[in-house]
């Protein structure tokens, strides 16, 4: 685990986003191609302004993410996969990519999804961290032992009231009460895992993270086991943690 708190979001995103190039340019130069999972989110902006400039053969690269709202559409602002299409893949030439989709025959949606992740292994994967140290749509208790690549999860009224915090829904009610999520178990098969978490909304979910045991009460520990996991920060996100536990 490595832990890097710089100053601002916008710093913390840029220097992401020029690691995150690094991960794939190496896998593309080993192999040919990369494969890539993205998370999404008000705390991803950043890292995706950067990201989409970086200096990459993006046509080698296949792109997976992690979760999205069951029974929600895509023309909704709150469709991860509106935000990956608007921020993402409008601004790169990504020409092999898997969206989660949550309408429809979802069972079916998942069998597609669970096939076609995993045929090679995940290069690199931008995880998040939720306001109740969720990871993906894993809200805590989070189940740490299913081998399912994804499943369906009912989301805990704190991620509801994250999504409402952020302005993506007006009320809890309006959330979704199910969400389509890559598993943990599935996550922890990444290469290198790299998490963006800026402001301090995230302060008390990166303190728990960092200052306890492994437990899936708080979900976020598990990443903590990673051998190639680095976490940015910014002072804001940094700002409840024992110091001795950051690298400044």
């Amino acid at each position: 685990m490595e832990v890097k708190v710089l100053n601002t979001s916008d710093e913390l995103g840029k220097t992401a986003a020029i690691h995150a190039a690094e991960v794939l340019r190496a896998a593309i130069k080993e192999r040919g191609r990369a494969r890539l999972t993205l998370s999404t989110g008000a705390s991803q902006l950043d890292f995706f302004k950067h990201f989409v400039e970086a200096d990459l053969d993006w046509s080698k690269v296949e792109m997976f993410h992690l979760d999205e709202y069951v029974d929600l559409p895509e023309t909704h602002p709150a469709s991860f996969r509106k935000y990956l299409k608007e921020r993402f893949l409008a601004h790169v030439a990504v020409e092999r990519y898997a969206l989660v989709n949550g309408e429809g025959d979802i069972r079916r949606n998942i069998e597609e999804l669970n096939a076609r992740l995993t045929e090679a292994p995940i290069d690199l994967a931008l995880i998040g961290i939720g306001e109740n140290a969720h990871v993906a749509f894993n809200d805590p208790p989070a189940d740490f032992d299913t081998e399912e690549p994804y499943l369906v999860v009912n989301l805990a009224e704190s991620c509801k009231q994250q999504q409402v915090g952020e302005g993506w829904f007006p009320s809890n009610e309006d959330v979704p009460k199910q969400a389509i999520t890559m598993s943990i178990r599935q996550i922890l098969k990444s290469a290198v895992i790299i998490s963006c978490v800026p402001y301090r909304v995230k302060a008390n979910a990166i303190k728990l993270t960092l200052e306890n045991e492994l437990t899936n009460h708080i979900p976020s520990t598990i990443l903590k086991t990673h051998p190639q996991w680095t976490l940015y920060l910014d002072r804001e996100s940094a700002s409840a943690v024992d110091a001795g536990l950051l690298e400044a």
